[in-house]
C-alpha cells in the first residue's frame, strides 16, 4: 500500500474520531495567551484582564505551508523580539496547497473533506499530517506571545469558481470552529483579497459558522484592495473589527473612481463616523520591498519611509492598530522557489528589513500613553496639508502627538490638552529617540520645525505633555 494510500485509508477510518479533538497535546503544556475583545469604547483591543493590545501584525501569508519546524521557530522568536504581536496567514492559499513535508491539506481538493491522519508524532510521517503542522505554528507563536491571525480560504478559490459550495463551506467551518475552539492564540481574517459583495453568501456562512461556535475569538474581513470590510459587511453579526487594504498603488497609479489612494487614514475616518462602532486598522499597505503598482517590476520599490508613513497616518487616525509587510516574508520566498511581484530576496534575510525593525516604535510609542482615552484630533494642526504634506493628530487628556512624513513645519493649536504649559519632544519614527524641545505656553498657535531638509521619509512626531 502506497504512503498516499495509507493516508487516505487512515483519513476515513479516523475523520469523525479526530475532527472535534485536532489541536496539538503540546499546546497543553504552552501557557496560553490571554483572550483579545473589543474595548468598551468600541474603538481599540485589550486583553480579557481590560489591558491595552495595540495591533502590531506581520503578514506571513504562506507560513503554513513553506516554512519547516525551524522556520517557523526562527520566524516567531525575531518578530517577538521586534515587537509584533499577531502574524496574518493563510490556512488554504489554494486547494491542492501542501506544506513544506509534502503534506496535503485536503482530499481531492474538497474543502468540506481535510485530510487528516491519527494522531501527531512528528517522527512519524504517517501520522504527521498538514493540520498537525498547523497546530505546531500556533504552539510556537504561543510560546512567542504572538496571536494568528487565519484566513480559512484565500478568496481567489471561491471567486474563480472552484469548488467552495455552501454545504462545503458550512462543513469546513464547523471543522475549523471545532478543531481551533480551545485556542486563545486564534484570530479570524474572513475572506481574502477578495471583493466583498461577491459570494456573500459563502462568506457569511463561514463567518457565522465560526463564530457561533468560537465567539470569544475575533474576526474580520480581509477585503481587496483599496476596500474595506465595512463597505459589506459592517453590520455583520460575526464581524467584530474592520480591517482594509490601503493596497500597493501610488497616487498616480490609481485612478479608480473615489478612491483613496494613498491616504489610507480615509478609512479610518470614515468607519469611525459607522454605527456601531467597531475597531479598524489597515490590514495591508504598500508592503516594503515590493514594486510600486506591484505587478511592473521595473517601477520603484516601496521601502521603510512607505510602510512608517501608512502607520502613523492610519494610528494618528484613530485605528486600533497596524499591520507591516514585506514582499518577500508574505510569499516567504526560499531559495528554488518561483519570484512573485520580482521579489529576490529569502525571507530569512528579509525579516531584518529596516521597516520591520521599525515598527516596534510605533507600538512603544503609542503604549508609552494612556491608551484607551486616545481620540484623533485634527483641530490641533492649524497647517495639516495634503498627500505627503499631510499632517495627523491624535491626543489624550494630557498628551498630544502629531505626524510629519516630510519633516514640514508644524503650526500646532494649543490649549487642547489640560495644563497651563506642555513638554514639547520630538520622537524619531526610524530609531525611536526622544530629543526635549522645551517647555512652551499652551495657548494660541505655536510652530515646531523638525531637524532636516523638508523631504519624503524626514519623518518626526512631535509629542505635546501637560507640564
Amino acid at each position: 500500500m502506497n504512503f498516499k494510500i495509507k493516508r487516505l485509508f487512515a483519513f476515513c477510518i479516523c475523520f469523525l474520531s479526530v475532527i472535534y479533538s485536532g489541536y496539538s497535546q503540546s499546546a497543553q503544556k504552552i501557557e496560553a495567551l490571554p483572550k483579545i475583545k473589543v474595548s468598551k469604547n468600541q474603538h481599540y483591543f485589550v486583553t480579557e484582564s481590560g489591558k491595552p493590545f495595540f495591533w502590531l501584525g506581520d503578514t506571513a501569508w504562506l507560513l503554513f505551508g513553506k516554512l519547516d519546524r525551524a522556520g517557523v521557530e526562527n520566524y516567531f522568536q525575531d518578530r517577538k523580539e521586534k515587537g509584533f504581536n499577531v502574524a496574518q496567514v493563510m490556512i488554504l492559499h489554494t486547494l491542492n496547497v501542501t506544506n513544506v513535508y509534502g503534506d496535503t491539506a485536503l482530499v481531492n481538493e474538497d474543502i468540506s473533506k481535510p485530510l487528516i491522519t491519527p494522531g501527531n508524532d512528528f517522527n512519524n510521517p504517517v501520522e504527521y499530517d498538514y493540520w498537525d503542522h498547523i497546530d505546531y505554528v500556533l504552539d510556537i507563536a504561543q510560546k512567542n506571545g504572538i496571536y494568528v491571525a487565519m484566513v480559512p480560504v484565500w478568496g481567489t478559490n471561491v471567486a474563480k469558481g472552484k469548488k467552495v459550495n455552501e454545504e462545503q463551506a458550512l462543513k469546513y467551518a464547523q471543522f475549523l470552529a471545532d478543531r481551533y475552539k480551545n485556542r486563545t492564540n486564534v484570530i479570524w481574517l474572513n475572506g481574502g483579497d477578495t471583493k466583498g459583495n461577491e459570494f456573500q453568501n459563502i462568506w457569511n456562512i463561514i463567518g457565522n459558522t465560526i463564530k457561533n461556535s468560537n465567539p470569544d475569538q475575533l474576526m474580520t474581513f480581509h477585503p481587496f484592495g483599496r476596500t474595506d470590510s465595512s463597505d459589506n459587511f459592517q453590520n455583520a453579526r460575526w464581524l467584530e473589527f474592520n480591517m482594509f487594504q490601503s493596497g500597493h498603488r501610488t497616487y498616480d497609479q490609481d485612478t479608480l473612481k473615489n478612491s483613496f489612494k494613498e491616504d489610507n487614514y480615509k478609512f479610518v475616518q470614515k468607519d469611525l463616523t459607522l454605527k456601531p462602532i467597531k475597531p479598524t486598522l489597515d490590514g495591508e499597505p504598500s508592503y516594503e520591498g515590493i514594486p510600486h503598482g506591484l505587478h511592473d517590476t521595473l517601477q520603484p520599490k516601496w521601502t521603510d519611509k512607505d510602510v512608517r508613513r501608512y502607520g502613523y497616518w492610519s494610528v494618528f487616525a484613530g485605528a486600533a492598530g497596524y499591520t507591516y509587510g514585506h514582499s518577500a516574508v508574505m510569499q516567504m520566498f526560499r531559495k528554488g522557489d518561483k519570484a512573485a511581484y520580482g521579489n529576490r530576496v529569502l525571507w530569512s534575510e528579509a525579516i531584518n528589513a529596516p521597516g520591520a525593525q521599525q515598527m516596534g516604535y510605533i507600538k512603544k510609542l503609542m503604549l508609552g500613553f494612556p491608551y484607551l482615552e486616545r481620540v484623533p484630533d485634527q483641530s490641533l494642526v492649524a497647517n495639516q496639508g495634503e498627500k505627503y504634506d499631510y499632517l495627523v493628530a491624535t491626543r489624550g487628556k494630557n498628551y498630544a502627538l502629531i505626524y510629519t512624513y516630510n519633516g514640514r513645519k508644524l503650526s500646532v493649536n494649543m490649549g487642547k490638552i489640560a495644563g497651563k504649559k506642555v513638554e514639547a519632544s520630538w520622537y524619531n519614527p526610524r530609531n525611536g529617540d526622544i530629543t526635549k524641545i522645551g517647555v512652551f505656553a499652551n495657548k494660541g498657535t505655536q510652530e515646531f520645525q523638525p531637524s532636516g531638509n523638508k523631504e519624503d521619509g524626514n519623518d518626526w512626531v512631535l509629542i505635546l505633555k501637560s507640564n
